[in-house]
């Protein structure tokens, strides 16, 4: 893949992970637990690491992030997503490339899931100078459970669509 074509498609990745951002901060959060949200980001995050792998896959997730607080955040929302960001990229693309015929993309989505739950807790304790918050850790949990599965599905569903798009590009592109 030639790199112009590549980076139209990572633009293309950070363009929907920041739209997928966007829209979920309109939804209200169907979960009693603060701070817990569906983490539909997370969907664009797993499609870069599997089609791309991890360095591409912390770019788009800090690209997102930047721009996200950018058009509907604040400096300390940027702050607990670039540190789930950056943790469970980092663990689901080392997860994806070690383990990646023990884990399904589920597994895969429910290890970020958690390490993003632990990485947000533990900067919010340190800026917020109180370990209390880790008493959140356990319902966080249950619910990332879920949004990872939910998430791990979503990622599965929108691989397919597009590796059979991308497969009919590049046989349009060869018939020029």
């Amino acid at each position: 893949m030639s790199g112009s074509k590549k980076m139209v498609y990572m633009s293309l990745l950070v363009a929907g992970g920041v739209a997928l951002h966007l829209v979920e901060s309109l939804i209200p959060v169907p979960f009693p637990v603060p701070g817990a949200k569906l983490g539909l980001a997370n969907i664009i995050s797993l499609l870069a690491i599997v089609l791309y792998g991890t360095r591409e896959g912390l770019q788009v997730n800090v690209l997102r992030c930047l721009i996200g607080a950018t058009l509907g955040g604040s400096m300390s929302s940027l702050l607990y997503s670039l540190a789930g960001a950056i943790s469970s990229t980092i663990m689901m693309g080392m997860i994806f490339k070690h383990f990646k015929n023990v884990f399904s993309l589920v597994g895969v989505s429910i290890i970020g899931s958690v390490t993003h739950n632990i990485a947000q807790v533990t900067v919010a304790s340190i800026v917020l100078s109180t370990f209390g918050l880790y008493s959140y850790l356990p319902f966080l949990m249950v619910v990332g459970l879920f949004t990872g599965i939910f998430t791990g599905l979503a990622a599965i569903y929108a691989r397919e669509k597009l590796i059979v798009n991308l497969r009919l590009l590049d046989v349009m592109e060869k018939r020029r």
